[in-house]
């Protein structure tokens, strides 16, 4: 199905204005990099091509680019760029022309006085252009310089205008990670699949929509087309959980509260936050790739029981075969009838066939459809049996094959193929045929290097395959191999965070790995994978103690599917204490971005092997397991537990993990039914010591407003700020943002409830942007409702009124809640809304729609506004 008006995109998740730059690559490659910077240092998100030139342009790709770019940047020199076979001009020229005229250019020529002749006269064509500023450089520093200063002209003159706007931009206010992902292509032949499974979810008498195939059928394709077109169906959100690398079924919860937004921090039952975040709200949430993990499915029956207004939209090749399931057959597209005459009209009847042609053209933009190779085309379908993925991948072919050929090596390869894949269902078998025979296509390199890459999980990076690949027949061709497979549609070239990513299809990537077992060479790709993101883990776990916390936090995210992969195969393999090692060096990590749950799988299968073990790596396995039980079901067994972590660690030589978890087991003691808090104040005392003794200042912060709490839960405020306190500026040392904003979040109640108001705003502004910088949207709904009880203390009740429901939104949507003991915002709250309820209540109105984004900016004045502007456009 296309939308009407919209040109496939690749969208950059982090949604900063993008500029697309066009050049020749090698030899104005420093040129390029001056640009990048230049572009980087404004925080914008430059969109640039860097794996080098290929045997056939890219034009879909670039064309995608450019439909979702904001600004396009021409540099040029000498040359005027490769002409590719059948193309009548260079890729140079193509990206210059296919720039929409209504987008801002700004084009850059070195002088020069040896340019090609068709490049001169492409410049004097953009002389000639309106719509296109121009300007000479010379050196790259010159450019650099002059690119900074054009652009931060372009967006004064753009913001000028957008004021002007009546009708502010819609924004998606979900988490990125939930977004529904946008397709990189059109969807063609699923009108009515579409409308039928819309018309389902309209209904809402089922709970559970399973949408069955086999693999490369388009299940995934066609979920996320409905979830696009449901969108005012669900007010209360559309979520996508992408399940293609989630193995265990203990993973399932963990995984969808982190998709909704949910921080595992071990402090309530998942499950209980999850319901809690779903209460109320008409929701869709898309599970794609459910087949592995089939089990867990009786845990959607539990969900939608406590969130009734949930919906669940599930792809599988399996039937879940739960309650309130409701299955819908996907099927192929529509094929040529055997004995149809291979017309041209005929063929244009046929949704396989329209696909085929579609792909065909982003593969070679020349192609059309005619009656000379309508009969090819359409036996080419027939053959495929109208699997979306095998036409995609066939109809890639044809920047080296005609349709004919193609059509004839089909008729050859397939029988023999399929015969060798016997308990496969058909279509699957196809599917399988369809992969060995564009594969077979690639270089000897090339296969080899995609059949390794199938130990990748979702997104990763070149430098990661280039780790992977020492001793391997591809060693020092990844960049040719890689755009090799980009060609040949089988690895997908995406940017994240303004880097490039790779990416291969499920199917495509499961296809590779079986290829690899097949070899016997699956775990040792396997042990490459774990040990490249092992040295990861030791590279960039100690800068999350530094002011780098936040940029290494978004770095490890993009990574989390290979760091879940990299962990499971550590414990699958019994490599236990690298296993334990790794779930250490990321404590941190688990800890601010509410991942523990996970983490307790591993762990607990761990102890579950009762195998030899270091005693340090007990020590871990149990921390992690006794966490969430400190917090839930609170014990002596968990004090007693946790004080067994304490001397394994010792024993272990690893201070610093002792006072960790001397930390812990006193914080395990305030949770007791009949609290020790004296006992925990000490251990609590002891800890800090410790901690400081040894320069763990992220550690001696966290713990410090652990002492804190118990000092404001004992009636002693004074000496809970003063711990608070401590933490925030020990915190601030370290550039410790996380701990900096739990500590802050502490002083400002505090400072209110003495009356401090003034000095209060200015802590909870600055823990505000601390929250949005660490994209941590429990803190953000502290710090709204600090800056809620400054407006109610100042008589703002309208805004009051906002903030708090708007915090109060926040909490709903990611299910966390508070011990009344701290939620001190609601007293003066209640006090203006005694004084003034028609302006606290229009507020609450208003509030309860803001996206998070206008909440922040309700919140902040200027600069801090603008900083959290920044912060919040990465999300």
């Amino acid at each position: 199905m296309v939308r009407p008006g919209v040109q496939p995109v690749i969208r950059t998740p982090d949604q900063r204005i993008r500029v697309f730059v066009s050049s020749t690559l090698r030899e104005l490659a420093d040129e390029r990099r001056a640009v990048r910077a230049a572009i980087e240092r404004m925080q914008l998100a430059p969109v640039m091509f860097e794996l080098g030139a290929r045997p056939h342009p890219p034009r879909e790709l670039y064309r995608s680019y450019l439909s979702q770019s904001d600004v396009f940047v021409g540099i040029y020199g000498d040359s005027y760029g490769w002409v590719a076979p059948d193309e009548e001009i260079s890729g140079l020229e193509d990206e210059y022309r296919l720039a929409p005229r209504e987008m801002p250019k700004l084009i850059y020529i070195k002088k020069s006085e040896h340019r090609d002749d068709r490049l001169a006269q492409l410049i004097a064509r953009i002389q000639e252009d309106d719509t296109a500023a121009y300007l000479p450089f010379t050196t790259a520093e010159e450019l650099e310089s002059q690119v900074s200063v054009d652009l931060a002209t372009l967006l004064a003159e753009r913001f000028e205008e957008s004021r002007a706007e009546e009708e502010p931009a819609e924004s998606d206010p979900s988490p990125l990670i939930a977004r529904v992902p946008v397709p990189y292509t059109t969807t063609i032949g699923r009108e009515r699949e579409i409308a039928e499974v819309l018309e389902m979810l309209t209904r809402g008498t089922d709970r559970v929509i399973s949408l069955i195939g086999p693999g490369g059928i388009g299940k995934s394709r066609l979920a996320i087309e409905v979830a696009l077109a449901a969108r005012t169906l669900f007010p209360g959100g559309t979520y996508f959980v992408a399940l293609e690398n989630v193995l265990e079924q203990g993973l399932l919860l963990p995984t969808i509260g982190y998709t909704l937004g949910i921080r595992d921090n071990g402090e309530a039952a998942l499950e209980e936050r999850i319901s809690r975040a779903l209460a109320g709200r008409n929701v869709l949430i898309v599970l794609d790739n459910f087949e592995q993990i089939v089990d867990a499915a009786p845990v959607l029956v539990r969900l939608y029981t406590v969130a009734p207004s949930a919906s669940f939209l599930v792809t599988s090749r399996i039937v879940l075969r739960i309650r309130g399931e409701q299955v819908y057959d996907v099927r192929a597209l529509g094929t040529p009838s055997p004995n149809a005459p291979g017309t041209l009209e005929r063929a244009r009847t046929s949704t396989a066939v329209q696909l085929f042609v579609d792909r065909a053209r982003a593969a070679k933009p020349s192609f059309e459809l005619t009656e000379d190779n309508a009969g090819a085309v359409m036996d080419i379908c027939r053959r495929l049996e109208g699997l979306p993925l095998a036409i995609e991948l066939a109809a890639a072919k044809l920047r080296i094959l005609t349709p004919a050929a193609i059509a004839e090596r089909l008729k050859k390869s397939l029988p023999m193929l399929t015969a060798a894949v016997r308990d496969l269902p058909q279509r699957h078998r196809t599917m399988r045929a369809t992969l060995d025979w564009s594969v077979g296509l690639l270089a000897a390199e090339d296969r080899a290097l995609l059949e390794d890459l199938g130990v990748f999980a979702e997104r990763f990076s070149l430098e990661a395959v280039e780790a992977i690949g020492v001793g391997r027949s591809w060693e020092g061709h990844a960049i040719d191999g890689i755009t090799a497979l980009i060609d040949g549609s089988l690895v997908k070239q995406t940017e994240v965070q303004g880097r490039p990513v790779l990416s291969l299809l499920a199917i495509v990537r499961e296809y590779a790995l079986g290829r690899l077992k097949d070899r016997g060479e699956a775990r040792k790709m396997r042990n490459a994978h774990a040990d490249y993101y092992t040295a990861v883990v030791r590279r960039h776990g100690g800068e999350l103690r530094t002011e780098s916390q936040a940029a290494t936090l978004a770095s490890l995210s993009i990574e989390l599917a290979n760091l879940r992969a990299a962990i499971r195969h550590l414990v699958y393999t019994d490599r236990l204490d690298d296993a334990a090692e790794f779930a250490w060096g990321l404590l941190i990590y688990w800890w601010i971005m509410g991942l523990f749950g996970g983490v307790r799988v591993w762990m607990l299968e761990l102890l579950g092997k009762e195998k030899p073990i270091l005693p340090r790596s007990r020590a871990i396995a149990w921390f992690f397991a006794l966490w969430g039980e400190m917090w839930q079901q609170p014990s002596e067994e968990v004090v007693a537990g946790l004080a067994e972590c304490v001397r394994l660690f010792t024993e272990s030589g690893d201070e610093d993990a002792a006072a960790m978890a001397l930390a812990a087991r006193a914080t395990a003691r305030v949770q007791l039914p009949q609290p020790d808090v004296e006992t925990a104040a000490h251990e609590l005392d002891d800890a800090v010591e410790r901690l400081h003794r040894l320069g763990n200042g992220w550690g001696e912060a966290i713990t410090r407003v652990s002492l804190g709490r118990v000092a404001w839960l004992r009636g002693s405020r004074e000496e809970a700020l003063a711990h608070f306190q401590r933490a925030s500026a020990v915190a601030e040392a370290g550039g410790d943002l996380f701990t900096r904003s739990v500590a802050g979040n502490q002083i400002g109640r505090l400072l209110l409830v003495g009356g401090q108001v003034d000095e209060a705003e200015e802590v909870f502004r600055r823990t505000l942007v601390d929250s949005v910088k660490l994209h941590h949207e429990e803190g953000i709904a502290y710090g709204l409702e600090g800056i809620c009880a400054i407006a109610a203390a100042h008589g703002d009740a309208r805004r009051a009124g906002a903030l708090s429901a708007a915090a109060a939104a926040i909490r709903h949507r990611i299910g966390v809640f508070d011990v009344e003991a701290f939620t001190v915002h609601e007293l003066s709250l209640d006090a203006v809304r005694r004084s003034d309820p028609d302006a606290v209540a229009a507020g609450e109105r208003e509030g309860a729609q803001l996206t998070v984004a206008e909440a922040v900016a309700l919140a902040l004045p200027e600069p801090e506004r603008a900083l959290a502007a920044e912060a919040l456009s990465h999300w």
